[in-house]
């Protein structure tokens, strides 16, 4: 497979459509994750770290990101906008979303810390071929207790299908399922659950309290 988001990484916010259609996904899901001052979160999938700046504000000064991207271009991208920001509680990790081991995750938390408090995923999870696997990965790393958020696409819905042959363009582009509706499990598994769709139902926003859970399939260690 072509690695689309390497080859187009200079040119990814540009070609995006992130001011017109998904800037309004991430700030949803940001304000729906309700992260505290102090906390850790890992942004799964970052891409060019297009939500650093809306996570850095929610978790303040005190708290940290962890970027997570299998691109090496695209974390090139977001490594410079973490250096032309000056975020210094911004951490990147190089690595695949559905195969990580979780402990390159905990290596970079801060200091006696071996889980995080949020994780958040923004248009990525309809990209992978089965976004199962790292949603088992986002939930070993997650505290017990601590918020999750997924952010993606579907086909609009209601009278906003005339927009639909756009959003299959746009998906074409970047690989995405439309059908993969990855929030789902956000809703099934969490409680406290909020769910909102923006830009005609073309964005889903789910995010929830995750419970321990009784089986876990990955182990911290």
């Amino acid at each position: 497979m072509v690695n689309v988001y390497g080859a187009a990484a200079r040119f990814y916010d540009a070609l995006s459509g992130e001011r017109v259609v998904y800037r309004a996904g991430r700030e949803c899901g940001v304000a729906l994750l309700g992260l505290r001052p102090g906390d850790t979160v890992l942004d799964l999938a970052c891409g060019t770290g297009l939500n650093f700046a809306l996570l850095v504000d929610a978790v303040g000064p005190a708290g940290a990101v962890i970027g997570l991207d299998r691109s090496r271009e695209m974390l090139e991208m977001a490594r410079r906008r973490v250096k032309s920001n000056g975020w210094t509680n911004v951490r990147l990790v190089e690595a695949d979303a559905m195969t990580f081991d979780p402990m390159v995750v905990v290596k970079e938390l801060p200091a006696a810390r071996g889980s995080v408090d949020g994780v958040f995923s923004s248009y990525a999870m309809s990209v992978f071929t089965d976004w199962h696997p790292a949603w088992d990965r986002m939930r070993a790393l997650l505290r017990p207790g601590g918020r999750a958020c997924i952010v993606d696409m579907q086909s609009p819905v209601k009278i906003y299908r005339v927009f639909s042959p756009l959003a299959r363009i746009a998906a074409a582009v970047g690989g995405a399922d439309l059908k993969a509706r990855p929030w789902t499990i956000i809703e099934r598994e969490g409680v406290d659950v909020r769910s909102v769709a923006v830009r005609g139902g073309h964005i889903r926003v789910a995010a929830a309290t995750i419970p321990p859970n009784p089986q876990p399939g990955l182990s911290l260690g």
